[in-house]
């Protein structure tokens, strides 16, 4: 009779224990999936906390290890905010108020979410609005007026900057290309 290899966590090869959750032992595997769901990026608590429910582990167990994972450490949703703003602002240009959609979409806390966003004040969020703007102006030569301004304004709309800001900052960019803003569309 051949001998079966010994599966990983099962307890019938000692010098891997640990290395792969026995299924009978829920905690374990909760364990073996924060880790390895942390491994490629942070994450938040509650996006943990789906993945667990999702691998049906008992939300008891879910609880305890996250909670564990919180006090060492590894989940800390405020880090996660602060970099996320950090980060998808400087990579994306994005505005608070698009950076502050996608946090409560991953289950930050509100109050989290506003500390996070808070750390962009109006002059760096304004500022990041003209590169934008200046980055993706040459691609609308050429077109009327009216429709340069929709473009670029509905740009900075969609990464979440105020439409009075959006106004102004599009307006101020045509006009230091030299392009007269006289006669444009109420509204925009």
């Amino acid at each position: 009779m051949t001998r079966r290899a010994a599966w990983p966590g099962d307890g019938s090869d000692p010098s891997r224990a640990g290395k792969e959750p026995s299924p009978q032992d829920p905690a374990e595997r909760a364990r073996a999936i924060c880790l390895r769901l942390l491994t490629g990026t942070p994450r938040t608590r509650k996006q943990l906390a789906d993945a667990l429910r999702k691998r049906e582990i008992p939300d008891d167990v879910a609880e305890e290890v996250l909670a564990r994972f919180e006090d060492v450490g590894l989940i800390d949703d405020a880090a996660f905010a602060g970099a996320w703003v950090e980060s998808r602002h400087h990579g994306r240009g994005l505005a608070r108020r698009a950076l502050a959609r996608e946090l409560r979409t991953k289950g930050v806390d509100p109050g989290l979410v506003q500390e996070a966003v808070g750390q962009l004040d109006s002059e760096r969020e304004e500022a990041t609005a003209r590169e934008l703007v200046e980055r993706k102006l040459r691609s609308t030569r050429g077109l009327d007026r009216n429709r340069r301004l929709r473009r670029l304004a509905g740009m900075l709309a969609r990464k979440g900057y105020p439409e009075g800001m959006a106004l102004r900052v599009v307006r101020r960019a045509l006009e230091e290309e030299g392009e007269s803003t006289d006669g444009l569309e109420e509204g925009y």
